[in-house]
């Protein structure tokens, strides 16, 4: 999906006026804002959208009230650590990640991977630059070794022994929840699931979102998908679909993965995911410099 959505990019860049899609989908604000800046979409007036998705989810493109794009499900960004050897306690904030307490013991993909960037942005729009730059310092000193692959890599290190305590997007939890194999289901045994901050600001969550293509051919037809999206019918494929909570409030969905993970739900932060685009330059800069590769 990486390789995908940083290909879509390259494409509508180069070929310009001259692109044939309508419609842009992509994953994590980071990558939308930066379409975004790159003027990939074109703005758009949707009373419909204005008034389905909520506006933290969602980004202004000019003053006239137009939207630049919308986020159509979630995804929560979680801890993830060894019931055997970690306390649920020790973990339950993402400020303890970067504690001494927690020496020896994370794992984690690169700190420059998009949804890295996406939390750590959102952590410099709570806790401001000195603390969060300290804070991923306490990271990198934590790490029971060099990031690398994903995250369900990072899920199986846990369970493995590897490390015991993990970052990873909810979905891939919910994946491996739904799957039969048995190897899969023993490793959910061992590694418990935290929501973290759940008593201060609420757990990290993205996006997967959409925006009309600058150079759209068919401009009405590609708002009324967008309008499709945010329907409950649509919204029932992204939970049972793709392992990602709907944006719209009421929908009703069979997903038993996202069931048993957040049970009748969880506090996630309000902070608009296109500030958390906007911080990621920032972010890069100090993960530089403390050595987060």
């Amino acid at each position: 999906m990486d390789a995908d959505d940083a290909g879509i990019l390259s494409r509508l860049a180069t070929e310009g006026s001259s692109s044939p899609a309508d419609v842009v989908l992509l994953v994590d604000a980071a990558r939308l804002w930066k379409a975004q800046v790159d003027g990939l979409f074109l703005p758009v007036k949707s009373p419909a959208l204005e008034a389905a998705i909520p506006a933290h989810l969602r980004a202004k493109a000019e003053t006239d009230g137009t939207s630049a794009w919308f986020g159509f499900s979630t995804r929560a960004r979680v801890v993830v650590y060894d019931k055997l050897k970690v306390k649920p306690e020790d973990v339950d904030t993402y400020e303890e990640l970067g504690e001494p307490k927690n020496k020896g013991r994370l794992c984690t993909r690169s700190g420059s991977h998009p949804y890295n960037l996406s939390l750590f942005s959102s952590m410099l729009e709570h806790i401001g630059p000195e603390k969060t730059q300290a804070w991923l310092k306490g990271l990198v000193a934590n790490m029971a070794r060099a990031p690398k692959g994903g995250d369900t890599d990072q899920i199986r290190a846990v369970a493995s022994g590897e490390c015991s305590v993990a970052i990873t997007n909810s979905y891939y939890l919910a994946r491996l929840m739904r799957s039969n194999k048995p190897d899969d289901k023993a490793l959910m045994e061992r590694v418990g699931v935290v929501f973290p901050n759940q008593a201060t600001w609420g757990t990290h969550v993205n996006i997967a979102g959409g925006a009309v293509a600058r150079h759209s051919k068919n401009k009405d037809a590609a708002v009324k998908f967008l309008e499709y999206l945010a329907s409950p019918q649509a919204q029932q494929y992204f939970a049972d679909g793709n392992n990602e909570w709907p944006v719209i409030k009421g929908v009703t969905f069979d997903n038993p993965a996202l069931k048993a993970l957040a049970g009748t739900g969880f506090k996630s932060e309000l902070i608009p995911t296109s500030v958390v685009g906007m911080n990621q330059v920032k972010v890069q800069q100090m993960l530089d410099r403390v050595g987060f590769r």
